[in-house]
């Protein structure tokens, strides 16, 4: 039996041994893809730590192959797919659901109960079975995937530039919620964050007339405007009250949206900053996780008709528009800097990837 290596945890937020196990066949519906890059997660650690009394999300099973992001080669299919073929490069969103619950069934598969991120974590205890099906994250060799769950990429797009798929996606599904596009004003807040630099990125290939960038950082920000002098502005935090800002840079209208990428652990004061930016009818999206309780006036944003929406992940089609805009050249992913590590080096990848050096850095494993 053919074999290959995989990066593995053992122990509940333990290091990663490299292990030599049974390289996977696919099943009739599925792909193998030869994975040739693997982003690596900052916030991983703390994932592989929710084990026993500290398991608040589903996680499979130790020994576990971790890795969310994935781009590769396809090297086998199964016999019941069509459409995708040998050789085809690829990115592997890793959401996977049951296929037949009641969100399934209305083409609503994020919201399904047992929606689990391969190689990540899952929503609930129904993910165990989607684990069954999937054990592989992108820290193998070789990972199995349903071939509806792959964005196909052009050659325009790099295998280390697809890793950042699952950020980029994310921000993507919420700046199209916030319903960004040409004419429209979004406000990021982090946005030099690895979350936020994706959303600068995609609001400006949407159209945006104007991006508005609030972080702590200001040689990063400094970064993130260089980009694009002309539709983005920036802010440090704590500079200038940012809807006051935010209105004197709009005619004091306020901004027609806001994503926030603020992640658990940051103060809830940061989004409510964010919603005081907004016009009236304006809408922020949350797709960081912020975890501080909010207090707001319901009756305020009732009045001013402004939403709050929290967006989880993207589909895959939400994906393969990423995949034609970069491929157009509109979607510009040239700004990120790969620090590549081999797969017997992915402990030293992560602690690379926990210093938070800010989005443009993107650490990498390649198998």
């Amino acid at each position: 039996m053919a074999t290959m290596n995989a990066a593995r945890v053992h122990t509940p937020g333990g290091v990663f041994q490299l292990d030599e196990i049974e390289r996977p066949k696919p099943r009739p519906h599925d792909v193998v893809v030869a994975v040739k890059a693997a982003g690596v997660i900052p916030n991983l650690r703390n994932v592989m730590s929710n084990y026993g009394d500290r398991a608040y999300l589903t996680v499979p099973d130790l020994p576990a192959i971790y890795g969310l992001d994935a781009a590769g080669v396809v090297e086998e299919v199964g016999d019941m797919v069509t459409g995708i073929a040998p050789g085809d490069r690829v990115y592997i969103n890793p959401g996977r659901s049951c296929g037949s619950c009641h969100a399934c069934r209305t083409s609503d598969a994020i919201n399904c109960t047992a929606y689990t991120f391969q190689g990540y974590f899952g929503f609930g205890p129904a993910s165990k079975e989607i684990y069954r099906h999937y054990p592989y994250g992108g820290f193998s060799q070789y990972a199995t995937a349903p071939a509806n769950g792959l964005v196909v990429l052009p050659d325009a797009v790099s295998f280390e530039q697809a890793v950042r798929f699952g950020y980029l996606g994310t921000a993507y599904s919420g700046l199209i919620k916030a319903g960004i596009g040409p004419g429209r004003t979004v406000l990021i807040n982090g946005a030099s964050g690895t979350l936020g630099l994706g959303a600068v990125l995609l609001a400006l290939a949407m159209g945006a007339t104007r991006v508005l960038g609030v972080a702590r950082n200001k040689e990063l920000l400094e970064r993130v405007r260089m980009i694009d002098p002309t539709r983005i502005s920036v802010l440090s935090s704590g500079d200038e009250p940012v809807g006051e800002w935010a209105r004197r840079l709009t005619d004091g209208l306020g901004v027609d949206a806001a994503l926030d990428t603020m992640g658990p652990g940051a103060p809830a004061q940061v989004m409510l900053d964010a919603i005081s930016a907004l016009r009236r009818g304006g809408r922020l999206v949350d797709v960081g996780g912020i975890n501080a309780p909010l207090s707001v006036d319901m009756h305020e944003l009732m009045c001013a008709q402004v939403s709050l929406i929290g967006s989880l992940w993207f589909t895959v089609a939400e994906g393969q528009d990423m995949a034609a805009m970069a491929g157009a050249g509109t979607l510009d992913l040239s700004v990120f800097e790969h620090r590549i590590f081999p797969l017997d080096q992915a402990n030293e990848a992560l602690a690379v990837a926990e210093k938070r050096e800010g989005g443009f850095v993107n650490v990498v494993i390649n198998p």
